[in-house]
């Protein structure tokens, strides 16, 4: 593979973040390098794999069938009590894809869009000079050595990029969920409808997922916060299966854990000629910790700024400042919203938790999911007495 000596971007990371940077980047016009790691993009796959429809339209993407596995056409959500809160839409609402699938689908309309596009390849070194950033990239037994004008960090949660970089993006223990999941076949459950389950024995600070991905398979799933668990992740995880009729009998045949961002986002995410996007930026749904839709946002809006500024010459920490701006006027202050829902919500107990399923309706949860219902839960919360001060921190 032939490596040029110098490029206009050079993104880190061939996520949805990543993709979507280097496509937006490349349909300006752009000479653009996007590299990762791994051998195999789109695996290890970190996620639950859900995608709604309303992600996709913002997105922008075309859906393809091949790479979806299952359409869903509601949720059932789980007190702690086993109380269900049922949420049916007329239609289809959204879809459980093949991660892996997806991700070389972004990948490639990046590359189609004229982006150069390597695996396994890792930056394993930067430096500054006068006209932008050195990049050192291992390939195998080879190194290479290119020059960007803008380097995009796309590389995840704890970024490596951002911290050669000198850009503090670390998080703390409890701003991080611990997340396990299982693809597990021979499965009892409801194939059109996702299922999530709370409660402070089940996944302290988080929840457990069931997405169905067709006939008999599907994700099951757990993210908690470590400060607030008694065990591991993976044990909370082993024990709701072997109580839950419809999986205990199922087999794993994949297994996936990594950490998850939601405790907050990143104020100022650039630098001169350096920005950061994605997981790397924080930039996930707080509530639910989806991130596919956030980051192909996030990376549309950075690869924008970054044309702009290779076209004026200036790629200044002021000029990509517009990245900032625009993300938390059009993402972050949403995001921040939803934010507060989830520090509510993890704050509650098992039995006030019991208590809000009673008063709470399926079309609630989806308003609450989108941060239009926080005013609605807040009149809820009111209803009792010790609650008072915590439904105020909703308005």
């Amino acid at each position: 593979m032939v490596f040029m000596e110098r490029y206009d971007i050079v993104v880190v990371g061939v996520g949805p973040a990543g993709s979507s940077v280097a496509r937006v980047c490349a349909e300006n016009g752009l000479n653009v390098l996007a590299i990762e790691k791994r051998q195999e993009i789109g695996s290890p796959k970190r996620c639950g794999e859900g995608l709604s429809k309303s992600s996709a339209e913002r997105m922008g993407i075309e859906v393809k069938e091949w790479w979806i596995r299952q359409t869903i056409y509601g949720a059932s959500v789980y007190a702690p009590n086993g109380k269900c809160v049922r949420i049916d839409y007329e239609g289809p609402e959204g879809w459980v894809i093949e991660r892996k699938l997806f991700d070389k689908f972004l990948a490639t309309e990046a590359a189609n869009a004229g982006a150069k596009i390597i695996a396994k390849a890792e930056a394993t070194c930067v430096e500054r000079d006068k006209d932008g950033i050195k990049v050192k990239i291992k390939r195998g037994n080879e190194l290479h050595y290119v020059h960007t004008k803008i380097l995009v960090a796309c590389d995840g949660i704890e970024s490596k990029i951002a911290r050669m970089m000198g850009m503090n993006t670390a998080l703390k223990l409890i701003d991080t969920a611990s997340a396990v999941q299982y693809e597990m076949a021979n499965v009892d459950i409801d194939e059109d409808r996702i299922e999530l389950y709370f409660g402070n024995n089940i996944a302290p600070g988080g929840y457990v997922w069931i997405f169905p991905k067709g006939k008999r398979v599907a994700n099951v799933g757990i993210g908690v916060r470590a400060p607030m668990a008694k065990k591991r992740a993976i044990e909370y995880l082993n024990e709701f299966i072997a109580k839950h009729e419809g999986l205990a009998n199922g087999s794993i045949i994949e297994v996936n854990a990594g950490g998850v961002p939601v405790g907050g986002f990143i104020k100022d995410m650039v630098m001169d000629n350096f920005m950061v996007v994605g997981d790397a930026a924080h930039q996930v749904n707080p509530i639910h910790g989806g991130g596919i839709a956030e980051a192909y946002i996030a990376g549309r809006i950075a690869g924008n700024v970054a044309s702009d500024a290779i076209r004026k010459g200036d790629c200044s920490a002021k000029t990509l400042s517009k990245y900032n701006k625009i993300w938390w006027s059009e993402r972050g202050n949403k995001l921040s919203r939803i934010l507060k829902l989830r520090k509510v919500v993890e704050s509650l107990s098992d039995s006030e938790l019991n208590w809000l399923a009673e008063y709470l309706k399926g079309e609630d949860l989806v308003r609450l999911a989108r941060s239009s219902g926080l005013k609605r839960l807040a009149m809820i919360l009111m209803k009792k007495p010790k609650l008072i001060k915590l439904a105020k921190s909703l308005l």
